[in-house]
Parts: C-alpha cells; structure tokens; sequence
C-alpha cells in the first residue's frame, strides 16, 4: 500500500527520502510527496504523477534540508489529487507548524474531523490523515513526542505515521498500529519507512516496530515507548538488502524478471532439504501436527489461490480435511471453531491487514494452533504464528505476485508431506518419490520458461479481446483462477475461470469466437471429461487456448490453439502449469501498453482493511 520514508541527520537527506520513494514505488500508489524542514519553514512538493516527476520538480525548486518525510500515497478517503496527496501540514493562523504522513485507515475520522473543525482548523483535503495532522497540531505544547503520543490515543484504526515540527529541528516522530514501520540506525542520522527496503544502501541497521509503539529519532539516539508509555528495547536486526534485487537488469519489467526468478526462488525455497521432518515449520511442530486433525487457511488474493491448490494436496496426501477461507469474509461470519485445527495463514509481506486480522479472530475462538507461510521472516505473521515456513522468493516488485506464488505453493507441499508423514499416510517411498520430484522443480520450471515464444504469439491475439474465461478442474482449478486473475490485473481484461465441468451451468451462455478460452490440460484422471468441456466451446464457436501436456493427445486445429508443456509433473502440475499463464498475462499486458508492475488502482502489500 502507501510508503513512508523519514529522516533526520546533518546532511540534506532529499535525496534519500526520494530515493526510498523508488524503491517503494511496487507498493502501488496514485500520488507522491515529499516535505523538509528548510530555513526555518516547512517546505513540500506533491504530485499525482510518478516518483520521477517529483524528483524533477523538489529539483526545479531546489528542495532541501536536514529533516523531512516523503511519501506514496494510494487513495482510500478522496480522490487522488494533489490536495489529497501527502504529507499534510498543519498549523492555525496560516503558518504550517506540523508536516505529516500516514498510512493506514483511521475510523473515527469524521467524529475528530468535526472536533477539529470546531477548535478552528481549515481542511483542505477529503483524507483521514490530515485529521491526525490537525489533531497532533492541536495537542501540540512544545514536544511533538508527547503530541504524538496523545494523539494516537484518540486513533481507531490502523496506522504508521511519520511526524515532523517546525519548531523542532533534527526531529521525526512515529507511531505504528497495524500498519508496518521500521526504523533505520546510521551514523549521527537515523530514519523511518514503512519497508526496510526503502533504506537499502542508507543503512542495514533496522529495528521492527511493534504495534502499539511511538518513536523518536533524534541525531544521536532513537527511543521507544510502547502502547502503556514505557521505554522499551526493541532488537536491532542486519538487514541485507542488496540493491541489485531491485535493478531491471536485462529485462523490460520486474514482472517479467520475477517470472524468470522463478527457478532460483523454488530452488531456495526448498532450501537443498534431504529429509522431510516437521521441524522445517518450527521448534514444537511435531507435537502440534499430531494433536490437530483439521486444517483452517487463510489468506487473500493470490494467496488463497494457493490455500485452495494446497487443499486437494493435503486431503489428497495428508488425509485431513481442509476449510480454505477469505480472510476478509471469515472473521466476519458465525464460523465453527474447533480447538483442534491448524490455521495455516499464508501472505507474501506477512503484514496483510485482511489476514491478521482473521487469524488473530480464529484465535478468540480458541484456535491456538498456527502456522504461517511468509516471505518477509520479520514480519507481524511470523511474530503471531507459533510455526512459519519462511519462503525463499526475495523482494518482488511487480503488483501482480509471481514468484511469491510458485514459492507458497512450493513451502504448502512440504507442509502437506509433513503433515501426512506425522499422521501415518505416507510410506517412505512415496515421499522420497515426492520430495525428489520437488527438488527437480527448478529444471522443470527452466524448461516451462523456454516456451515464451509460442506464448508471445497468443498474447498479441489476446491483446485486442476484452473478455477472457479460464478453464481448469480438480487441483487445476485454483490455476486457472490465479491466471485469471494475472490477465485482469495488469492487461485490464475482464476475465474469470470455472471449473470446466461447471460451464454448461451458465458460463457457456457467454462463449463465442470473441471470448478466448483457456484450458489447463494435464494428463490427469480428468483428462477425458475436460476433453468433453473442450467440445462444449467448440460446438459453440469458441476459441480454445490450451496448455497440454504433452501425453494428452490435443492437437492443434480448427478453434483449437494448443501449447504443450514439456513434462507431466503428477501431483506439483500446478506450480509447472501457473508459469505460461503467468507469461501469457505479462505479454498480453506489454502488447496492450498498460503500466505492467504498477497497476492501476492495485497495491502490493495491503495494509487496509
């Protein structure tokens, strides 16, 4: 979602504010801004433009100074516009005394909105952030620590938000509240942002905030208070994040490179394992997989997809039965908990409002045992969860996930090995069969890759469509959901997958020759029944699209386009057959000139409800 970057040293730090503002940039967002404290005034520059056009104007108006915040902004309350964009000021009399940043939703806006209002402050945006602006002005008594502190008390919702004063040089205040923040340690400087990423090549000293914590960075000293007001030590982590991770290098998006990271990313997610053991998920796994005999998911997006391809894994292998769930519709309904489920979260930043939010609520119910599927291991999920699995995707740019996928796919079939090998349901055989086709994973996915020219050409007829359906059935169903959801994201056409067996149920009222149908084919025990579905669109004048394995004698014809995929992969077919569709969105989008890694109205990392 939105980013923050704050900063107070002896140099002018514009250039690193604006720099983090870049590598923020994948979080998505429609407006950008940065403010600094300069010759005794608070001076900012906004734009609903990109980063780079920013740059260019705090450029032509010779921006700078010792202290600042800068910002990304992606709407919620009011249109994005410049008066929306952050940082907010505020101050009475005309003279902007308070410089601030948020990201987050702040529920009781409207209520302080009209307290505010009637104390005398003028506002001049739509957004629940310049409420805190003017709510941290008015508690304001000449230590904009304490202000903050107060403030925050009057919060509901959840926030990060970066502070600064004009009458307090070499000053940045934050607080975090459900929404991620981080500080950075240097020398005689010291910053904030809401990714660490933002501070690669600055500094790799970071401390992770905890919710409920209020920060100030001074030159020399940072301290912490927690959500009571006392001082508390938080751990100062290393963190390498190489710049080169986010460099293009040779190719033309990060969507495109995080596509062909793929094998690497698998590969180091199965982290060169000999054995299957379930302390791979954590101290104490072992006695918590014997006790459950159930699986709770949760998880959004992309994420679910790979919930729901994990569920006929682990009923398949493990022999549990398992309940895939919308986070952001399960803490909202009477489910029924049983003590002795697994919740099995899954997010690619482990800061997914809408997820930790449903397991803290599947916890209420008394559900204790958890478990989290991540790419980020100093993340709010791993903290939360008792067992994690930490992927191995590295930092992924482009909006639309990619490599997270394959890689939560990847840690969800060493989980369903363990599993099953703790309940009894696999012989050592069968998972040393498994756990050697897992590890071929990366060749296999090489070899997938080279089938980019074939798929290039069906991308520039896909380019003219505005509809699409996707097909796919058993554990190739949540495939073909994901690959639609690839092709709406970042082409913007409008597409949906069904079972195929479902489409004589309504979906086939919309085929014609204009509605490409794509069809996830392997050599299964549906393959004959998805053949019939196949006939069904045909018969109707519809144009098939269809990745095949190679053994399931589908030929090309009239109507009927056809890919085939190198190998039969069995029970992993899904990770091998996600890769071309995820080709096909990219080259889709690249022919229809649409903004492929930052979409629009698309964030990555969602932090709001």
């Amino acid at each position: 979602m939105c980013g923050i970057v704050g900063a107070v040293g002896k140099r002018d730090i514009t250039p690193i504010l604006l720099e983090g503002l870049k590598r923020l940039e994948y979080r998505g967002y429609d407006s950008c801004g940065v403010a600094v404290h300069a010759d005794g005034e608070l001076k900012r520059a906004r734009s609903t433009q990109r980063v780079a056009e920013l740059v260019e104007q705090v450029a032509k108006e010779e921006l700078a100074g010792f202290t600042g915040i800068a910002h990304t902004r992606w709407a919620t309350h009011g249109a994005p516009a410049t008066h929306n964009a952050h940082p907010h000021f505020s101050g009475k009399n005309g003279t902007p005394r308070i410089a601030l940043v948020h990201n987050g939703i702040i529920e009781n806006h409207d209520e302080l909105r009209a307290e505010l209002t009637q104390a005398g402050y003028v506002f001049e945006s739509q957004t629940d952030t310049e409420v805190i602006a003017h709510l941290v002005d008015h508690l304001y008594d000449g230590d904009l620590f304490q202000a903050l502190q107060q403030a925050v008390k009057r919060l509901q919702g959840a926030y990060a938000i970066a502070v600064f004063c004009r009458d307090e040089p070499h000053r940045v205040v934050g607080a975090r509240q459900g929404s991620p923040l981080v500080v950075g340690l240097g020398d005689g400087e010291n910053f904030l942002a809401s990714d660490a990423l933002a501070l690669a090549g600055t500094t790799d000293q970071i401390i992770y905030l905890e919710d409920g914590d209020v920060v100030d960075l001074q030159l020399a000293r940072v301290w912490i208070v927690d959500a009571e007001g006392r001082q508390v030590e938080r751990a100062v982590h290393t963190v390498h994040l190489h710049t080169a991770a986010a460099e293009l290098g040779p190719y033309r998006h990060y969507m495109q490179k995080e596509i062909f990271e793929q094998p690497r990313a698998v590969g180091d997610t199965l982290q060169d394992i000999d054995s299957i053991t379930p302390e791979l998920f954590g101290d104490g796994a072992f006695k918590v997989f014997k006790e459950i005999d159930r699986v709770l998911i949760l998880a959004c997006g992309t994420s679910y997809y790979a919930g729901l391809t994990a569920r006929y894994w682990i009923e398949s292998v493990a022999k549990l039965p398992v309940d895939v769930e919308i986070a952001s519709e399960y803490r909202y309904r009477d489910s029924v908990p049983n003590p002795r489920t697994l919740v099995v979260t899954i997010s690619q930043s482990g800061e997914t409002a809408d997820t930790l939010a449903a397991l803290k609520h599947a916890r209420s119910l008394g559900m204790n045992h958890t478990l989290t599927i991540c790419n980020v291991a100093t993340s709010a999920m791993v903290r939360e969860c008792e067992l994690n699995y930490i992927t191995r995707a590295g930092v992924e740019i482009g909006v639309a996930s990619t490599k997270a996928f394959t890689t939560q796919l990847t840690a969800l079939c060493l989980l369903t090995l363990a599993l099953a090998q703790v309940k009894g349901q696999i012989t050592p055989e069968r998972e040393e069969k498994l756990l050697k086709d897992m590890r071929h994973l990366p060749v296999a996915i090489g070899a997938v890759l080279a089938l980019e020219p074939q798929i290039i050409s069906w991308a520039e007829r896909f380019a003219g469509k505005e509809h699409a359906l996707f097909l796919g059935r058993g554990m190739h169903y949540p495939i073909a959901l994901e690959g639609a959801l690839k092709l709406k994201e970042i082409s913007y056409i409008h597409a949906e997958a069904y079972p195929a067996g479902e489409l004589k149920h309504g979906p086939l009222a919309l085929v014609t020759e204009a509605m490409p149908v794509v069809t996830i084919a392997p050599n299964d025990e549906l393959l004959e029944k998805l053949k019939s579905n196949m006939q069904e669109v045909r018969a109707r004048g519809g144009e098939l699209y269809v990745f095949a394995d190679s053994d399931t004698r589908i030929t090309s014809g009239d109507g009927m386009h056809v890919i085939r995929m190198p190998e039969n992969y069995g029970k992993l077919s899904p990770i091998l057959h996600t890769i071309p569709l995820q080709l096909l969105a990219y080259h889709t989008a690249v022919a229809r000139g649409t903004d492929v890694d930052k979409p629009r109205n698309l964030a990555k990392s969602v932090t709001v409800e």
